[in-house]
């Protein structure tokens, strides 16, 4: 006789270790990078607030410092009068705070700082298993757009094993759609126009560009997947020289 409830244990047990050896680096890389642009966005809204809130305080320093997160480690640094100082003003437009009134901007600038602080060291994790992970893609792409293409194709499997004119177009998806819905100017390329060599470009060669690094992209991966050689220096000094 069958014993109904020794198996249902057996199938649990086995259940569950199937999920836990399918957990993957693969798994590690799309959580961080989703994670880090998670925080990119979040850090942009609350550090737009926390502008609008200082410039209650001191209008000038705003509008002089573009980059959000100098402008967040500044006002946390240093004083209102040296800031003031080294702007060369007289007398800001700004009003003079009550430290209660100051406290609660300030706090929210420690916070905002913290989540930058939290960024960098994701990034820095990232980096590690990038390089063990796929040590030939990282060494073309660099961390974060290598992350973000395993991101977009699944798994570093799928993308290995999609042709390069398809690595080109991963991330202009919405483009392409409207493309063939409505007659639109097609895509040249999807987020590998983040790769400094195709951003860098002239917009005429980009095109050019992004074929050439997705070609390269595609043989790093299967070397990659398929644990071949190092090569990822070899082809990324081609590349280089190619796009010169």
């Amino acid at each position: 006789m069958v014993d109904f409830k020794k198996l249902r244990e057996k199938n649990i047990f086995l259940t569950k270790k199937r999920i836990r050896e399918s957990v993957s680096e693969d798994d590690f890389v799309i959580h961080t990078i989703s994670n880090i642009d998670e925080l990119a966005k979040i850090t942009n809204v609350l550090t737009k607030r926390l502008r609008n809130w200082y410039e209650l305080y001191l209008p000038e320093f705003s509008k002089k410092v573009s980059d959000n997160e100098s402008f967040v480690k500044l006002i946390l640094r240093k004083k209102r009068k040296e800031l003031t100082q080294e702007m060369k003003l007289k007398e800001s437009m700004g009003k003079n705070l009550l430290n209660k009134d100051l406290k609660p901007m300030m706090e929210l600038a420690l916070r905002i700082n913290s989540l930058y602080n939290l960024r960098d060291e994701l990034k820095s994790y990232l980096e590690e298993v990038m390089n063990s992970h796929c040590k030939n893609l990282f060494t073309i792409t660099g961390t974060l757009l290598g992350a973000k293409l395993i991101e977009e194709a699944g798994s570093l499997k799928k993308l290995a094993m999609m042709p390069s004119s398809t690595i080109q177009m991963l991330g202009a998806e919405k483009a392409l759609f409207r493309h063939l819905r409505t007659g639109a100017k097609p895509p040249k390329h999807g987020i590998i126009l983040q790769h400094p060599l195709v951003a860098s470009a002239k917009k005429a060669n980009r095109g050019k560009y992004s074929r050439s690094l997705a070609n390269k992209i595609s043989i790093a991966l299967k070397a990659d997947y398929f644990k071949g050689k190092f090569i990822g220096d070899k082809l990324k000094k081609e590349l280089e020289e190619k796009l010169k």
